[in-house]
């Protein structure tokens, strides 16, 4: 395989499960990690309730494949798609899937294509289950990367348009320098970020507010930061 700068995905989206509008901004959030080589798209296209993706299908450069239901109470789309995305797995040519839906039912897959050794990105709403997110390596909520208004029912820790408070990400902060095995007081942020995100793989920066996670921890009083270079660092103020 030859060298690549950045990593190559295989992009599978449950259409039956994300809503059409949301799959321009998603695919330009999945650049931020890699190159979505592959782009699928998974629904019963005869059924009329996805005609809203036949536009967004040629204009992103998805291939939509049908997946007929032929049996009631059987989600089709989602077998469809398990059964590729195997295949696809057992190809050998991707560095990770990307795996766009908030379906439960797709827990299972992330935890086989893991087991392999590959990175499994998800996407969904708020309303994708712990287990799904806490499966995948990284999840990235979509209310984060989409300019609408919040219409989602909130949770008691979440605020206007569905943020959380900045004080919430003190403990995850903290639990990911109590991991570092270092003398130094002062942590740099890179690593900082890494841990967080492999300890709460759907972590972003953007449900609290914030850009950046340099932004989050000088926002909060419990850390100091300095720069070095091009490099932050941040230590905790008791």
């Amino acid at each position: 395989m030859p060298d690549r700068s950045r990593p190559l995905y295989a992009v599978l989206i449950d259409a039956d499960n994300i809503p059409v509008r949301y799959a321009a901004a998603i695919l330009t959030e999945i650049t931020t990690f890699g190159e979505p080589a592959l782009r699928r798209v998974y629904g019963d296209w005869s059924s009329g309730q996805l005609r809203g993706w036949t536009e967004t299908v040629r204009e992103l450069g998805l291939v939509a494949h049908q997946e007929t239901a032929n049996t009631k109470g059987k989600n089709a789309s989602d077998i469809g798609l398990v059964i590729d995305a195997m295949d696809i797995l057992h190809t050998g040519r991707f560095d990770g899937f990307v795996l766009v839906s908030s379906d439960s039912d797709f827990t299972a897959l992330a935890n086989r294509i893991r087991e392999q050794g590959l990175d499994v990105i998800g996407i969904g709403e708020r309303k994708a289950p712990e287990s799904l997110r806490n499966v995948c390596n990284r999840f990235v909520l979509i209310e984060n990367i989409v300019d609408e208004p919040e219409s989602s029912p909130k949770t008691k820790d979440e605020g206007s348009g569905g943020k959380r408070d900045p004080m919430d990400a003190v403990p995850l902060i903290l639990r990911a320098m109590d991991k570092i095995e270092q003398d130094d007081e002062w942590y740099a942020l890179g690593p900082l970020g890494q841990y967080i995100v492999a300890d709460t793989p759907d972590f972003d920066t953007r449900t609290y507010g914030k850009r950046k996670l340099s932004d989050l921890v000088q926002d909060l009083k419990r850390f100091e930061t300095k720069r070095i270079g091009n490099q932050l660092f941040v230590r905790r103020v008791d």
